[in-house]
């Protein structure tokens, strides 16, 4: 992988090579260091994370954050002290949270060529939270971070994983209890559009098209159960029936790039079927390059006219799920007319 890749389009396309690491064990697994406590020094706790286990604080005061730990941290309000750009999750941040990721001194930007390790340093944090795929990792100097200050790497695997990944961000940060607070509000909200939604999906079998296929080769994006375009609207009852043809890992478990000709084996069974806008409800080229076949609009759901556009596909916290589940109901409600 190029080192000029995004974060963005590593979390997107890269995620078919990172494995989950622990995740079932991961976090706390003690409490603080009694002889730090006894010496006045911060009290420190073991952390297992991507990269092994890391002795950092148990109440961070300084945390500089990568890739897909930026939204999480800066949701959770985590004692940032710098930041990575993340340009992706913008348009589904609050006006304080926008308001505070335009005041964090950037360390990085959308690519790990593009990691300022001087800035980092200038930080003077206490504790590093890189989010970003394990291959890219690779690409980052982790020996000259961990010079600077603790260094926990956690990032995207699957997609639906966000849900334990910015959770376990929020608990290197020492933010769990704030983390706890907007998932039960992300809950509730689920289940009442569930309720809503209850006997309009009913039995529905739904297919998605995500946006990073490529006009150049002649595929497109599907994404099934569990993907980026998809995890969220599963938890209001949208079932997305079928499964990728050969499961690769990680993103590559719920996704895959057929050509354009396929499209009527790919989604010829779906009742109804969703497909990516970009943030500002536009269409991606991808996405257009698949609404303008003639082998989509011979499709049956197209022809239903069961198709449902959804925005903010790709959030990644919590909080950012929020902003999707009312573009989701927004998208669904004709169903309720039917």
């Amino acid at each position: 992988m190029s080192s000029r890749r995004p974060w963005r389009l590593a979390g997107a396309l890269a995620l078919s090579l990172a494995l989950v690491v622990g995740c079932g064990s991961a976090g706390s697994t003690g409490s603080g260091d009694s002889a730090g406590a006894q010496s006045g020094a911060a009290q420190t706790r073991v952390f297992t994370a991507d990269n092994g286990d890391v002795t950092i604080p148990v109440a961070p005061k300084r945390v500089v954050a990568t890739g897909y730990a930026v939204p999480a941290l800066i949701e959770a309000g985590a004692a940032l002290a710098g930041i990575s750009t993340w340009r992706r999750g913008l348009p589904m941040m609050t006006a304080q949270q926008r308001a505070t990721y335009d005041g964090l001194t950037k360390i990085a930007g959308e690519t790990a060529a593009e990691t300022n390790y001087e800035a980092i340093a200038a930080a003077k944090p206490d504790l590093i939270i890189i989010g970003v795929p394990k291959p890219v990792l690779a690409e980052i100097n982790l020996d000259r971070l961990k010079s600077i200050a603790p260094v926990v790497a956690i990032g995207p695997t699957i997609p639906s994983a966000w849900r334990e990944r910015s959770r376990l961000q929020a608990d290197a940060a020492g933010r769990l209890d704030h983390f706890e607070a907007t998932k039960t509000t992300y809950e509730k909200k689920a289940a009442e559009l569930a309720a809503k939604y209850k006997s309009a999906l009913d039995g529905v079998k739904f297919g998605h098209v995500g946006a990073y296929g490529d006009v150049a080769e002649g595929t497109f994006h599907r994404e099934f159960a569990g993907s980026w375009g998809t995890n969220i609207a599963q938890d209001i009852g949208v079932n997305y029936y079928g499964e990728v043809k050969k499961k690769e890992g990680g993103a590559g478990d719920v996704t895959e790039y057929p050509s354009i000709e396929e499209l009527p084996e790919s989604l010829g069974e779906a009742d109804a079927i969703t497909y990516t806008l970009e943030a500002d409800g536009s269409v991606s080229d991808a996405v257009q390059y698949v609404l303008d076949s003639k082998l989509w609009k011979n499709l049956p759901a197209v022809k239903a006219g069961k198709v449902f556009p959804l925005r903010y596909t790709e959030a990644a916290t919590y909080g950012s799920a929020l902003t999707t589940l009312d573009a989701i109901d927004q998208a669904l409600t004709p169903l309720l007319d039917r």
